[in-house]
């Protein structure tokens, strides 16, 4: 656990292996707004419990997040097991409450954004949504999450050449976790920021949960009630699985995972 050498607060701690910062929602607006100023590369990384429950075994989604310059508590659940463990965390910095955080300073700021994932259509309305909320920002370029990976780079290429100051990933993990780590040498958006559904909950497409069910850590029974055939059984297993993680921990603390090696950058082969 590192810690601020002025306050003596800790910043950073290690809670099932993965070395997650532990900082508010105004600190993580800071460094990406520093990331900005010298226009330096910030990948966000976010973990809620199924990724948690995911990443043991999916070393592609485990090694992308590691690779993250900042990995930030995403679920509720994260935050209420880093207390009982020990390995405190200030507060929930939930993805897509820092997505519009980071509208709002780029509207502030007159930033350009990146929107990559969701259907066409989604796209189509989100960017409506945000010229309209958000004035001061420049929407640098669109393109729908609906892609082959024969595709990959000519859209990590296309990125590149927006000059995008922010890029926000509307698509499911591990897929948007890999994209990044697979062309972070291409892109040169100093902001990338997975945000998963978000681009359906601004775009008006569905509707996330009560402030007061967020509290209670209890989004994924909103979605639930929301679409209870689709995902009844994803969220009993991966919940029961976090509860069962969360136990061991008490008596067998995973080590830290080590940093991976940088993967190169794809190359198209001509034959």
């Amino acid at each position: 656990m590192t810690a601020n050498p002025t306050t003596g607060v800790p910043t950073a701690t290690t809670l099932f292996g993965m070395p997650l910062d532990a900082v508010t929602m105004d600190e993580a607006v800071a460094r990406c707004r520093d990331a900005l100023e010298r226009r330096e590369p910030m990948t966000v990384g976010v973990v809620n419990a199924a990724k948690i429950v995911r990443l043991r075994k999916d070393t592609a989604l485990r090694e992308s997040l590691l690779e993250c310059d900042i990995l930030l508590a995403d679920g509720q659940a994260v935050v209420w097991a880093g207390n009982l463990l020990g390995c405190p965390l200030p507060e929930r910095v939930a993805g897509i409450d820092l997505f519009t955080s980071l509208l709002a300073t780029a509207d502030a700021e007159h930033r350009s954004v990146y929107l990559l994932g969701a259907e066409q259509s989604v796209l189509d309305a989100l960017v409506d949504v945000l010229t309209t909320k958000y004035p001061g920002l420049r929407i640098a370029g669109a393109h729908h999450g609906y892609f082959d990976e024969s595709e990959e780079e000519a859209i990590a290429r296309a990125i590149r050449e927006s000059r995008a100051d922010m890029l926000f990933l509307g698509m499911p993990s591990p897929r948007k976790e890999n994209f990044l780590r697979r062309w972070e040498d291409v892109l040169d958006v100093p902001i990338r920021h997975g945000v998963g559904g978000s681009f359906d909950v601004l775009a008006g497409i569905t509707k996330r949960a009560p402030e007061r069910w967020q509290r209670a850590g209890m989004e994924w029974a909103y979605r639930l009630l929301q679409e209870p055939r689709r995902m009844w059984r994803r969220y009993l297993t991966t919940n029961t699985a976090f509860l069962i993680l969360l136990a061991r921990e008490r008596f067998r603390t995973t080590p830290p995972y080590p940093r991976p090696e940088k993967l190169p950058t794809p190359r198209k082969h001509h034959g």
